[in-house]
């Protein structure tokens, strides 16, 4: 009945067949029958937590909205994308969103990022006009935000499902907490990480951020009611490149070719 991957499930190796017609970022068919896989080094850190009652209830949650007839967003394969493209060992940089955009075509595991070809959101867009601003690069004509993943920055929503035209609908359903895990994992396993939280929201998760282990960079958040009150001129790109080259590390290359 889950949607969620069974500990031992993995990303690597051939997944099953079901549900072959569906395509990249489509809503999720309630025919699925093999939940998404987990990255191995996520698998390793996360397992306790795929057998937690909190879990159960949340799989139990997704199965009641599928059986609506509700469409849920990202598809499932994609529940777990930004782990893939990001190991553990990998994690350099995260960026801290709310939940899945609610449109379709839109919402594909990565938070603020969306498919190429799909129109950029407001929140986006914002974030687009400050890394134009902030390095001077010139204004990505893509939204998919792979090529940052992967070179370790993840890209992390706090919730990571929704239904479809309603933003916030999977909140305080068990997501939070797992989310919570992963942000406390980095926390006491890494070091050197930069923790970006745009908004309040993003910024509740700051108080499980040891700040003298990592480095955090807070701001209002990019959308439109807030984006001009203090995210646009906050530079967040260039002070993320300056910590990393600070200890030795290579510097993101934002530029989305």
């Amino acid at each position: 009945m889950a949607n969620l991957p069974e500990v031992g499930a993995t990303s690597k190796g051939p997944r099953p067949e079901a549900n072959t017609e569906a395509q990249p970022g489509a809503p999720i068919d309630r025919r699925q029958i093999d939940g998404p896989r987990l990255e191995a080094s996520w698998r390793r850190m996360l397992a306790a937590e795929f057998q937690a009652s909190y879990m159960a209830e949340l799989r139990a949650f997704l199965k009641r909205e599928l059986d609506s007839g509700a469409t849920i967003f990202p598809h499932t394969r994609d529940y777990f994308r930004a782990f893939d493209l990001t190991p553990f060992e990998k994690v350099r940089v995260v960026i801290l969103g709310q939940d899945p955009y609610h449109g379709p075509g839109q919402a594909h595991g990565l938070c603020f990022s969306v498919r190429d070809g799909v129109a950029f959101p407001p929140s986006l867009l914002n974030i687009f006009k400050e890394l134009q601003s902030d390095l001077g690069l010139t204004r990505p004509t893509r939204g998919d935000l792979s090529a940052w993943a992967e070179q370790g920055v993840l890209l992390l929503n706090s919730v990571l499902t929704v239904r479809e035209g309603q933003a916030a609908s999977h909140q305080r359903r068990g997501w939070e907490r797992f989310t919570d895990v992963v942000v406390q994992q980095l926390n006491q396993q890494r070091e050197g990480i930069v923790f970006v939280l745009w908004g309040a929201y993003a910024q509740k998760k700051g108080a499980l951020i040891d700040r003298q282990k990592h480095h955090v960079i807070e701001s209002v958040h990019p959308s439109p009611l807030s984006a001009s009150r203090g995210f646009f001129g906050s530079r967040p790109f260039s002070k993320i490149n300056a910590y990393l080259r600070s200890r030795g590390e290579a510097e993101i290359d934002w530029m989305l070719r």
